[in-house]
């Protein structure tokens, strides 16, 4: 369960404020993966980061029952000074996960050679996504937050990790954002429209789609 209590986020723009979250209270239940649709600018970013925990909202609360993933796909995710082993070491112990078990698979999941022992700064985007969505799906949570992002490189990479995360799925839940709608349609089972600092849930991810598309039109 997810719940959005009276959640209001607004931020500084030109000198003027700009509502992001207007007021929202919505429960969403568990059980399954959802598509988070709106327009660019509408806040979906900052939404997945309220629920992750990684920025404070002006009013409101956000209540789960369950664990969050970081928004993966957000660049705050792993710190660009450290190496990629470094990054996946620290996050092992803020989550209090195994520290080998974790490094061993995500450097095997990741395919970045020796990169992996360099500084995350030095990576290209792709290597970073790879990195990142190794690092998420290697620990297991109730719900995953992707943001943009599903997996980066070659045919057969993106085969291996779209296996996995159907893996995940069979066990955790998801919130998506992704431009992609067919990605979208492969992964999710209903949505969430983010309109004028709104959400709308559907249960129907075509008809949310449907909507999503003439909202842009």
């Amino acid at each position: 369960m997810i719940r959005f209590d009276s959640l209001t986020k607004s931020f500084d723009v030109n000198g003027r404020r700009k509502l992001v979250i207007d007021n929202l209270s919505l429960t969403v239940e568990t059980g399954k993966s959802l598509a988070l649709l709106g327009r660019n600018g509408a806040g979906k970013s900052t939404l997945m980061s309220i629920i992750a925990g990684n920025m404070r909202p002006d009013r409101g609360r956000v209540l789960t029952d369950g664990t969050m993933s970081w928004p993966i796909g957000q660049a705050g995710s792993i710190h660009p000074l450290m190496t990629g082993a470094q990054n996946v070491r620290f996050i092992a112990r803020v989550y209090g996960i195994e520290t080998e078990e974790l490094t061993d698979f995500v450097q095997d999941f990741a395919q970045i050679g020796a990169h992996f022992h360099m500084p995350v700064r030095t990576y290209s985007s792709g290597m970073r996504s790879r990195l990142t969505f190794g690092l998420s799906l290697g620990i297991k949570f109730d719900t995953y937050l992707i943001d943009e992002v599903t997996a980066a490189g070659d045919a057969a990479f993106r085969a291996r990790s779209a296996a996995l995360f159907h893996e995940r799925m069979k066990t955790s839940d998801a919130i998506m954002v992704n431009h992609n709608l067919g990605e979208l349609k492969e992964f999710c089972d209903a949505a969430l429209i983010l309109e004028n600092g709104k959400l709308q849930y559907f249960e129907d991810l075509d008809e949310a789609i449907d909507r999503h598309k003439k909202s842009l039109s």
